[in-house]
């Protein structure tokens, strides 16, 4: 029997890459769909590229000819932002982003691909008052565009599956990890910041590891499709403050500038994840953080 087929939309992304990864790791013949080809050695193994745009006039289903599971990590925002990403073309990005990702789907599902898996987000749950959790059974109330478009495509999503058809979304929050060759990691800056004695607000958030989204891409493509299909899971690991995450950057490379203040970790809105975690799913925690914050520090 051959290995499973996966096209990974937005594979050369920070989240895409470690999916691409993680499925080659497993075995998976992948093939990367976006705008960009990866430069030679972008993955550790060679990867097919398949030009892609989201216009849903663009899409076909000869893209996923052969494919046996779709993963959409996709995203047509400006860069550097999602919440306000449509800039001053709101219509254009609802068009690509939704009316795009539901072609996508509609085309899998007719090459007969068996199982999708949609990257969405935690801004779909909207405003929370301070320190509430996110529960995937609570009413989605997004105040953003971005939220709004992530959430209807679930719901396209689920409106899709059948039998033959099992397809689920993962709502990310935060991820982190080392970027791709000739990338910068997302805390670059906040790094250099701390480094140079440079002012640092305080701020506290959720963290996920991108390996750790990864595995519950993987979880969503290999478990048994009724435990996953029409569903939508939280992806979240860590509350950190920056001080906190400053502290072992200090540790690994002796700098003796003042750390900011305690950020207020009580009111941040973490994410259920224990229908998650019945499917296996265990992040990496603590641990998985400051091993990465030791690799981080010594590239730099």
């Amino acid at each position: 029997m051959s290995a499973p087929h996966g096209i990974v939309s937005g594979g050369t992304g920070l989240v895409g890459r470690f999916i691409v990864e993680a499925l080659l790791s497993a075995g998976y013949r992948v093939t990367v769909a976006g705008r960009h080809a990866p430069a030679d050695g972008f993955f550790s193994a060679p990867v097919p590229f398949t030009p892609l745009a989201l216009e849903p006039t663009a899409v076909s289903a000869a893209l996923f000819e052969g494919a046996d599971v779709f993963v959409h990590a996709a995203f047509d925002h400006l860069p550097g932002r999602y919440r306000g990403g449509e800039g001053d073309d709101a219509a254009g990005f609802r068009r690509r982003n939704l009316d795009g990702s539901l072609a996508l789907f509609r085309a899998a599902r007719s090459a007969g691909v068996s199982r999708t898996v949609f990257l969405s987000t935690r801004a779909v749950y909207g405003p929370r008052p301070p320190g509430a959790m996110l529960d995937e059974d609570e009413d989605c109330r997004p105040d953003t565009l971005y939220g709004a478009v992530k959430l209807a495509a679930e719901q396209e999503l689920a409106a899709l599956c059948g039998p033959a058809f099992a397809g689920a979304s993962l709502r990310v929050t935060g991820v982190y990890g080392p970027a791709g060759p000739g990338r910068r990691h997302k805390w670059a800056g906040l790094f250099e910041d701390y480094l140079a004695g440079r002012p640092v607000a305080p701020r506290a958030a959720t963290e996920v590891h991108g390996a750790d989204v990864a595995a519950a891409v993987r979880l969503m493509l290999e478990a048994p499709a009724d435990t996953v299909s029409k569903r939508v899971f939280n992806v979240s690991d860590i509350v950190l403050d920056r001080r906190d995450l400053l502290a072992l950057v200090a540790q690994e490379t002796g700098c003796a500038h003042p750390l900011p203040e305690a950020a207020d970790i009580a009111a941040v809105n973490a994410m259920k994840t224990g229908r998650l975690r019945t499917l296996g799913w265990r992040p990496g925690g603590a641990a998985l953080l400051q091993q990465t914050v030791m690799e981080l520090s010594a590239r730099a």
